[in-house]
Order: C-alpha cells, then sequence, then structure tokens
C-alpha cells in the first residue's frame, strides 16, 4: 500500500574503446623470490618465540623477586618480634 518507489538507476556511459599496448615481461634478476619469503617467515616465527621465552624468563624474576621480598619481610618482622619478648 505505502511502498516507497525508487528511482531508476542510471547506466553510466561506457569508457571510450583504447587500443591495448602489450608490453614484455620484465627480465628476471635470475634469482627466485620463493626461497627468501620462506626465511623471511621462519626468521619472523624465531623473533616471535624468542620475545614470549625472554617475555617468559622476565616475568618468572619479577615473581621471584617478588616473593623473595615478601619473605625477607616477614622474616624481618619474626626476628623483631623475638627480640621484643
Amino acid at each position: 500500500m505505502f511502498r516507497p518507489k525508487l528511482p531508476d538507476i542510471p547506466t553510466p556511459p561506457a569508457p571510450p574503446a583504447t587500443p591495448r599496448q602489450t608490453q614484455a615481461p620484465a627480465p628476471s634478476a635470475g634469482r627466485p623470490i620463493a626461497p627468501y619469503v620462506g626465511v623471511g617467515a621462519s626468521a619472523v616465527a624465531a623473533v616471535v618465540v624468542v620475545g614470549i621465552v625472554l617475555t617468559a624468563l622476565l616475568a618468572a624474576v619479577a615473581v621471584s623477586a617478588v616473593s623473595v621480598a615478601i619473605a625477607a619481610v616477614v622474616l624481618r618482622s619474626l626476628v623483631n618480634g623475638a627480640h621484643k619478648h
């Protein structure tokens, strides 16, 4: 009943026909690129793995330092409490 009427979409004019130019493929340097792509991917993977390992080691050192600090505070309070009694 109340349906909107959409305008007709005009067709764009056809582009003028131009003769195509054919170009010869560029001469290759003689070395394939595929091995370098594989080396790049493995290098990126190695960097990511080394980053993850170093981050894990840093987190382990931080947790160890916090636990040693807490143990030192507890021992200090025990030693001070023993001297007062």
